[in-house]
């Protein structure tokens, strides 16, 4: 009954954190700051109510408009918020295994790759911002946990394996992107995948990278046979690196145990 209570708490609190991401989203789009000012319509720049803002139940309360304007209310904003709940929800169901410092790490770098997410996914570009914080926020927390939970050459290692897992994925991008001129993937998928080995670590960066190109090339096979994209239609790799990145943060370990177990039956 607890871990159902605390499900649902960081369910909302999920919600209304990705409210926050949409306005910085939006506000960054327009170079407007999301630190003061009130929200408003972006079809009318009417001044939203409380009501209007309430995560997700607005959206369905209004029927998807604006109630000022009636003008159609973007999916993004129920969906990002109703992803950022979710995603909460699952870093609390994994939490037995995490330190208090590591649950609010993971809290906060989740909304960094929501944030990534759901900007390239719009604009086939990501801030440097987006990027450049959480890998600032992700090297500080590393050298907190890591060394203030095991012995030097441990936590020497433990770092050396991110780093590592760092610029293995940024280094691999950057080929991509130097061979192809930027046809196959984008410069700024080299700041991502930097912050995804960061992240991860060896070898869990592996089970993201491979998930990432796999759901990435289903993806693209089911655009061209639907013919929504063709062979050289430009197409956001970021939101794969990101889901990649969740996956293998939640489920790498498990994979990697469950693929060496099958050479040692």
């Amino acid at each position: 009954m607890a871990d159902s209570f605390f499900v649902f708490f960081f369910f909302v609190f999920g919600l209304i954190a990705g409210s926050f991401l949409n306005c910085i989203i939006y506000r960054v789009e327009k170079g407007e700051s999301f630190l003061k000012g009130r929200s408003y319509c972006p079809s009318c720049n009417h001044s939203l109510a409380w009501q209007d803002l309430v995560p997700l139940i607005s959206f369905l309360s209004l029927g998807g408009r604006c109630r000022y304007c009636s003008e159609k209310i973007s999916w993004q904003y129920p969906l990002v918020e109703l992803a950022a709940g979710i995603v909460f929800s699952i870093v609390f169901l994994f939490n037995g295994t995490y330190s208090l410092l590591t649950f609010a790490y993971l809290l906060v770098v989740s909304s960094f790759l929501i944030l990534i997410f759901t900007y390239d996914f719009k604009h086939l570009l990501v801030p440097d911002v987006f990027v450049y914080i959480p890998i600032a926020f992700t090297l500080i927390y590393l050298a907190f946990y890591l060394f203030g939970s095991y012995d030097f050459n441990t936590a020497k290692i433990g770092m050396l394996k991110h780093l590592f897992s760092a610029f293995l994925a940024s280094g691999f991008f950057g080929i991509l992107v130097l061979v192809s001129k930027e046809k196959w993937m984008g410069s700024g998928d080299i700041g991502i995948g930097f912050l995804m080995g960061l992240i991860l670590g060896w070898p869990n960066i592996i089970v993201g990278l491979l998930f990432s190109f796999f759901l990435g090339a289903l993806v693209g096979i089911a655009l061209m046979v639907l013919r929504k994209k063709g062979l050289k239609s430009e197409i956001a790799f970021g939101p794969f690196l990101v889901l990649g990145t969740f996956f293998a943060l939640f489920l790498g370990e498990k994979i990697i145990t469950w693929y060496l177990n099958l050479f040692l039956i």
